[in-house]
């Protein structure tokens, strides 16, 4: 491992630290809060929507959120190892691809992601 690496492992370790991750993945429905300062009082702002996209790169990683908003397209990228992100799972989604930019050009009823149905621990 080069010395690049290193800092980067040491600094995800550094800012996962005491930070909850849930696993989530395209088609996932997400309730993003995002930490706002303005002046010097701080808010949380909530963005919902769909993952269309998520890219693994380590310290870099991010994943791309999309909603509509009053009848128009909503994307917003987010760092995934930012301190002034927290993620909430809302619901899975059904998906086949890991990338769903084609929901862009959709609208409605073809927008749609059917639900992805977890397995239940048998009792």
């Amino acid at each position: 491992m080069n010395v690049i690496q290193q800092i980067e492992k040491e600094q995800m370790e550094k800012l996962a630290e005491g930070k909850l991750f849930p696993s989530f993945r395209a088609g996932d429905t997400v309730r993003v809060d995002i930490k706002v300062v303005e002046g010097t009082r701080s808010r949380t702002q909530s963005f919902d929507g769909v993952v269309i996209a998520k890219k693994n790169r380590g310290i870099n990683s991010s994943f791309r959120v999309r909603k509509i908003s009053n009848g128009e397209g909503v994307e917003r990228l987010f760092h995934l190892y930012s301190p002034n992100v927290q993620v909430k799972i809302l619901k899975h989604g059904k998906v086949r691809r890991a990338k769903l930019y084609y929901l862009r050009a959709r609208t409605g009823k073809s927008a749609r992601i059917a639900e992805r149905r977890m397995l239940e621990a048998a009792e």
